[in-house]
């Protein structure tokens, strides 16, 4: 089979688990990611098996997917933010800093307001509220739309006035 042929494969068998992802069917979703990285491994499958494997509460698989992904695309910036995104579930906030950091900076990715968000969430949760703050507005800077960040920065400047 041609390397075309294992890209096309693997694409397809993402696509499948993308949708089942989005249909809350993580079980299958994760199925089909292991499939797709079967035929043709890329930093996106094994950034988002982790992110399915995450919404069955499984951080620590996630976190070592993530890792996969990062592995073969360093610059890829989302599983950096998603293993900040676990660490803080996993309420392990000082390590979450420095992978937040690394999505921040990474070359290749479109939404830092995500990890400046995640930022804010730990820097909150560690009590510092002008650092969080911060990080809550250079979010909603970076994204006007993300209603999320506008709330937290809402509700923290309420509680800092």
């Amino acid at each position: 089979m041609s390397a075309k042929n294992l890209i096309e494969i693997s694409k397809e068998f993402f696509e499948k688990a993308y949708k089942f992802q989005m249909d809350g069917n993580f079980e299958e979703a994760i199925e089909y990611y292991k499939r797709s990285l079967d035929y043709y491994p890329t930093a996106e499958a094994y950034t988002f098996l982790g992110w399915a494997l995450s919404a069955l509460g499984d951080y620590e698989k996630a976190i070592d997917e993530c890792k996969n992904a990062i592995q073969m695309d360093p610059d890829f910036g989302n599983p950096y933010n998603d293993i900040g995104a676990y660490l803080i579930n996993l309420e392990r906030f000082e390590e979450a800093i420095a992978w937040l950091d690394l999505a921040i900076s990474a070359k290749r990715y479109s939404n830092r307001e995500f990890a400046h968000f995640n930022l804010g969430v730990v820097y909150e949760k560690m009590g510092l509220w002008f650092e969080a703050l911060d990080e809550y507005k250079k979010a909603f800077s970076l994204a006007p739309d993300y209603k999320l960040a506008k709330h937290h920065l809402n509700r923290l400047q309420g509680l800092l006035n």
